[in-house]
């Protein structure tokens, strides 16, 4: 499947029946089997599966946050006059993060009437939730701040750290938490003592990642090959260097996508080009030669038989991987 949607795709993701769905800048949720739902009135600015797996969760300049699925869309909230930048969700608890501005806001969808408002001092730029769904972090300028989602009044426990982090991600056992900074690098914390570590070495910035090998390893993009970072043992990546492969001069990784559980990894490249690797014979297979605008959404399935890509010009994908 090879789509033109003439708008840029904003995210990418196959939900738990396998089909592959798009969120665009102009506002529409498009799925494999061709249906089109008109979620925002302007753009989407975040997206994520719902937590049910059935369709897809997006943010909007419209300030609603709203599920869609191949069969229509359906408003989750709405803040009047704000920007919905970010949004989470996580199957575990069932609960959604989003936030407008400054005000981190949660809600349940099994229950209509669960509302939590969250206040900072400076803008949110990503929300992360635990693996468990009970806590989640807020990156902002300086540290992430890291709250319990239920609960309603509480002081967050807060990691600090000089800048501004624009992204954050929890290790799959809960133990190390991760931010993309505004420099080209990742900082982060074990979360058991607050220990923090540098993760730097990046040509740009770290706009995408992701765990595999069931959390054994950790791909990022922000580079000119796939960086590949250890977090095996209790002190994951503390003192340890990353590796890095598909190495090209000419191109840097703008989005990097994993299989949770096996060692497949995939990178979108700024020249629009796409490949995938099994981590463990680094063989590199180009599932997409074709230069283009640069990749801005990835997404492989977990058994890494196939991938979805989509770029800011609007062009996207579904691709089968090839056999090992």
């Amino acid at each position: 499947m090879i789509s033109e949607f003439e708008a840029f795709v904003t995210a990418a993701a196959f939900d738990r029946a396998q089909r592959a769905c798009f969120a665009l800048g102009d506002g529409t949720v498009r799925f494999e089997g061709g249906e089109s739902v008109q979620a925002h009135d302007g753009a989407i600015l975040s997206a994520c599966l719902h937590p049910s797996g059935d369709g897809m969760l997006t943010g909007g300049d419209d300030g609603r946050v709203v599920w869609s699925r191949p069969s229509g869309a359906e408003q989750i909230a709405e803040v009047k006059g704000r920007w919905i930048d970010v949004v989470a969700a996580s199957a575990q608890s069932g609960l959604i993060a989003f936030a407008a501005g400054r005000d981190l806001h949660m809600r349940d969808v099994a229950d209509a009437g669960f509302t939590r408002l969250f206040p900072h001092e400076r803008s949110i730029a990503d929300v992360a939730f635990d693996p468990k769904g009970r806590r989640v972090a807020a990156a902002t300028y300086n540290c992430l701040r890291l709250w319990y989602a239920r609960i309603a009044e509480q002081k967050p426990a807060v990691l600090n750290w000089a800048g501004s982090h624009i992204g954050a991600a929890w290790s799959p056992d809960g133990k190390f938490l991760i931010s993309s900074m505004q420099e080209n690098q990742l900082h982060g914390w074990r979360v058991s003592d607050e220990k923090n570590m540098r993760m730097g070495g990046y040509p740009a910035k770290v706009r995408s990642l992701a765990f595999c090998s069931k959390g054994q390893l950790m791909v990022t993009s922000g580079a000119n090959g796939l960086v590949i970072w250890p977090f095996g043992g209790s002190t994951g990546p503390m003192g340890k260097e990353a590796a890095e492969i598909g190495f090209d001069e000419s191109a840097l990784v703008t989005r990097a996508a994993a299989t949770p559980g096996a060692t497949w990894a995939a990178a979108g490249l700024d020249d629009g080009r796409v490949w995938v690797c099994d981590l463990t014979g680094r063989r590199i297979d180009t599932v997409k030669a074709e230069k283009g605008a640069a990749i801005s959404a990835l997404a492989i399935t977990a058994d890494h038989r196939r991938l979805a890509w989509g770029d800011e010009a609007g062009g996207a994908g579904v691709v089968e991987v090839p056999e090992a």
